[in-house]
């Protein structure tokens, strides 16, 4: 089976250090996955108006919102630092543009694809920039109705998408995927509905991933089980940490364990053909003669 890309969501939980942001992504090196992914922002954009001037107790004291997201958010100099770090690495990264300022910022950088969140989904201006960069794009389906991803997958296909194959089975990499994902942190175990997994790839005929918010880990190993070829999950390093999606997320010893549970299921699921192991040819043997 083709091997799982596994993505190490970072997010906004470096809570603004560099320092963090880099412990995080050893964390994900050394775990074994195959990204990392921030999420990048124009706060005056993306923060609504009604809630710039909301006052907030931070780390950092008492203030507005909006002052809050400038405060978590990475700009070039740090980008450029996490670019490198990567490198040396041998680890991607990239990152989700919640607006047109943040997309067309990383592209200053040579990342492999571009993940669009579940709040953006009905965003077509964004939808059709992004698919305009030419890079892979995957596109979170939490919190949407099965109307507005058909209208997402069908503005996609209209502005050029044409690669809509299951990578699972043609044994490469589309350019287009779909995550299943429930956007609630943390998502309640009954409203996974893992099997949406199978739905999705079913309906669109496309790769299909699972972004998971839970808090458990066999979950998200069940979903690959199901068809999901991309993984991504959260990761903090330590849950009680202050901040909107560190409990949420997984420790740095859940992340060892999630991505061995995925890696072990992949080299167990064999082919589907029935026939005699090189293992079992002398037990078969022994006891039958």
């Amino acid at each position: 089976m083709k091997k799982t890309h596994i993505i190490a969501e970072i997010g906004i939980n470096h809570n603004g250090s560099l320092d963090i942001a880099k412990k995080l992504i050893d964390v994900a090196y050394l775990s074994g996955c195959d990204s990392v992914k921030f999420q990048k922002r124009n706060p005056d954009v993306c923060v609504p108006e009604h809630q710039k001037g909301v006052m907030r107790d931070t780390p950092w004291g008492r203030m507005t919102y909006l002052d809050y997201k400038y405060k978590v958010e990475f700009e070039k100099e740090e980008y450029d630092e996490i670019d490198s770090y990567c490198r040396d690495r041998d680890i991607s990264w990239s990152a989700s543009p919640w607006d047109l300022d943040s997309l067309n910022f990383l592209m200053n950088y040579d990342i492999p694809y571009l993940k669009i969140p579940s709040a953006m989904l009905t965003n077509d201006e964004l939808l059709i920039a992004t698919k305009n960069t030419g890079k892979r794009v995957i596109l979170s389906t939490g919190m949407s109705t099965l109307e507005e991803i058909d209208h997402a997958v069908s503005i996609l296909k209209h502005h050029g998408i044409t690669d809509f194959s299951d990578a699972r089975v043609d044994g490469g990499n589309s350019n287009f995927a779909l995550l299943h994902c429930n956007s609630t942190y943390p998502a309640p175990l009954d409203e996974l509905n893992l099997s949406c997994v199978k739905t999705l790839k079913e309906r669109y005929g496309c790769e299909v991933g699972y972004s998971g918010h839970e808090f458990r880990l066999g979950t998200t190993v069940n979903s690959v089980a199901l068809g999901a070829t991309i993984i991504e999950r959260h990761v903090t390093l330590d849950r009680t940490m202050w901040g909107s999606d560190h409990l949420s997320s997984v420790e740095p010893q859940g992340l060892i364990k999630l991505v061995k549970g995925i890696r072990e299921f992949e080299e167990a699921y064999g082919d589907g053909v029935i026939s005699v192991t090189e293992s079992e040819k002398p037990v078969r043997e022994k006891l039958r003669g």
